[in-house]
């Protein structure tokens, strides 16, 4: 025989960064799957985050044991948020591998500038003129947003190219990607490869997990909608009939199975082969059925060259049913038409949905009722909107395990947590139907509040006070904006602000319980000074200096103050003067010598506490 070898190539148009997602394409096989023949597509599972040893399975790529990957290496690991991953590239994701198992690996790679394989096996042992899936989940690591290259995954078979998923975005999903081929006629074997084709860089890094190779058949069903299939116990045996749509296999081969629980150890049932199968279940219980289908009998006996139908289950209701049970006193057991409060052995005689006609022992015992004593554990909400309230049944007096607590509408635990305040009614019952009732309450704490003051309104410049009460203790101050300085006190401020202002507080009690207030300081920017218009410098003690006045709280300074006489000669300049400070205004001398009477002009500039700087001008007379 001709012995043949499958090369099929993952190629990906991208570079550097963690996989994203595509559309769903696994329904290139039309019809009925068999079961995945690839057992190493998933990369196993271990409790090391990343395995230790080199899989060798990346021509061309190198591995690594300290993620993440840097371009031209690739890992295997079960989560890429641990703490070896600490150092990953910024844009990259944590997430785990496309399974249920917390420890589940997959393949980590970060593309190589250079084309190049990144992974390659071989499956032996196929059917020739046979038709296979060939599938991969594939995610883009990248988070969404980062705007890199984009993964564009290409299966081909041979070097040709056979599907290709388009740009996988980035989007926090994984997706699953796949296409379906023939052997060709003595066909075996398959080489499975996988090969960046573009250039690593930004972007185009992925995670790859289940790979997976399956047999491809025609949709292979059991006939019927119904997914259960009743029959009573010494009827008729039911019977089931494999319904086969496709022309894939033109003289297909089947055998009929049958598992204890319908999803593993499935054996075949010896001489069962025909497309219509009578089962051999006359005792009651579930029984689990399927048929394997394969293009010949030979492929049939080959694993990796057969598809499995849908399961069938059918059910055999018995003819004689056994009770026993036990009531608490005062309760009623129901059986068919009849219902019994007292201990003893009752038959009936019932008819089921199906007709089948069953007999019923039951062995009935009632027991006193203990009068049971539950003993909850309270704990009352720590704040007034906060529900972190709780009731814990420790105990319950009298009672048979299990003991069942319901609370209000919750149900089904030993303690129910994140409970507000409010009066709560409970049931507890054991094995048996005995029951307690109750209310149990939780009390609901008062609101903690905070009060920092009405609003008030102040002139630029003017101190206001500000006393925070309340109806708790507080253990943390946040004001807001927050550099207000609150040392060494914050329960009480003194500000001068020199804008309008929103104070805000937040304030924490000592059982975290968070209180807010706000109030309004309105600013008002009253810009006068008193400038004299005349003064005389005669030692008298009255009127002798010449400066500027005003509220010293409205004025931060005199930031400058010049006087000129008739002929414009400047004749003071002062600098950085205090408001209403005598000794630094003009003594109406120059050089030393008094000045002449008469009149003179001055401007000065005065600063304010914003920071703003007004300019005022004038005359002035200078008197004898």
């Amino acid at each position: 025989m001709q012995h043949f070898i499958t090369v099929i190539y993952l190629m990906l148009f991208s570079g550097s960064g963690l996989v994203g997602t595509g559309a769903e394409l696994r329904g290139q096989c039309a019809g009925n799957l068999g079961e995945n023949i690839f057992l190493d597509g998933d990369f196993g599972s271990g409790v090391d985050n990343v395995l230790a040893i080199n899989p060798d399975i990346a021509p061309g790529y190198t591995y690594v044991t300290n993620p993440p990957p840097n371009d031209g290496f690739y890992t295997i690991t079960n989560n890429t948020g641990g703490v070896a991953w600490n150092s990953r590239f910024r844009t990259w994701e944590a997430f785990g591998d496309n399974s249920s198992d917390p420890n589940g690996y997959m393949m980590i790679v970060n593309a190589n500038f250079e084309k190049g394989k990144f992974y390659e096996q071989s499956i032996a042992g196929l059917c020739d003129n046979t038709t296979y899936e060939f599938a991969a989940d594939v995610r883009n690591v990248v988070g969404p947003g980062s705007a890199h290259l984009l993964p564009n995954v290409a299966f081909a078979i041979d070097g040709v190219d056979r599907f290709s998923t388009g740009p996988i975005a980035e989007d926090s999903r994984w997706n699953t990607y796949g296409f379906s081929f023939t052997t060709a006629p003595g066909q075996t074997d398959v080489l499975l490869t996988l090969t960046n084709s573009a250039p690593g860089g930004i972007g185009n890094d992925l995670a790859l997990d289940n790979i997976t190779f399956r047999a491809c058949g025609p949709e292979a069903r059991i006939l019927g909608l119904a997914q259960l299939l009743e029959a009573c116990e010494g009827g008729a045996s039911p019977v089931l009939e494999a319904e086969i749509i496709g022309n894939q296999y033109p003289d297909p081969a089947l055998q009929w199975q049958i598992s204890p629980d319908g999803v593993d150890d499935w054996r075949a049932i010896p001489g069962a082969v025909d497309p219509v199968y009578v089962t051999s279940t006359v005792t009651s219980g579930f029984y689990y059925y399927r048929y394997l289908l394969a293009a010949t009998p030979a492929n049939l006996l080959n694993s990796k060259c057969q598809v499995f139908s849908n399961t069938k289950t059918v059910s055999i209701q018995p003819n004689s049913i056994n009770v026993l049970d036990t009531i608490c006193a005062g309760l009623t057991y129901v059986t068919g038409a009849n219902s019994y409060n007292l201990s003893g052995i009752y038959e009936d005689s019932l008819i089921s949905s199906l007709g089948c006609d069953s007999i019923v022992t039951l062995g009935l015992t009632v027991v006193p009722d203990p009068g049971l004593v539950p003993e909850f554990e309270l704990t009352d909400p720590s704040c007034f909107d906060v529900k972190d309230g709780a009731v814990v049944l420790l105990t319950v007096a009298g009672a048979a395990d299990p003991v069942r607590f319901d609370l209000d509408t919750l149900s089904g635990q030993r303690a129910f947590i994140d409970l507000a305040g409010g009066v709560y009614d409970y049931v507890v019952s054991d094995r048996y139907g005995c029951a307690a009732a109750g209310a149990v309450e939780l009390a609901t704490p008062v609101p903690f509040q905070v009060d920092i003051g009405p609003n008030q309104t102040i002139n630029l410049g003017q101190e206001v006070r500000v006393s925070v009460q309340s109806n708790y203790d507080i253990a943390t101050y946040t004001y807001d904006p927050a550099a207000v300085d609150c040392e060494p006190s914050c329960a009480s401020l003194t500000l001068r602000p020199t804008e309008t202002l929103l104070l805000r507080l937040g304030a924490l009690s000592p059982q975290n319980c968070v209180a807010r207030d706000s109030t309004l300081i309105t600013v008002l920017k009253i810009r006068d000074v008193y400038i004299p218009t005349s003064f005389s410098p005669n030692g008298d003690g009255f009127n002798d200096v010449f400066t500027v006045l005003s509220d010293e709280t409205r004025v931060s300074s005199v930031a400058s103050l010049r006087v000129f006489d008739r002929w414009g000669s400047q004749v003071f300049d002062g600098i950085n003067l205090t408001v209403n400070d005598l000794g630094n205004g003009w003594d109406g001398s120059v050089g030393g010598q008094a000045a002449p009477v008469g009149v003179y002009s001055y401007v000065a500039e005065v600063l304010y506490p914003d920071g703003v700087i007004k300019r005022f001008t004038g005359s002035l007379n200078l008197l004898p």
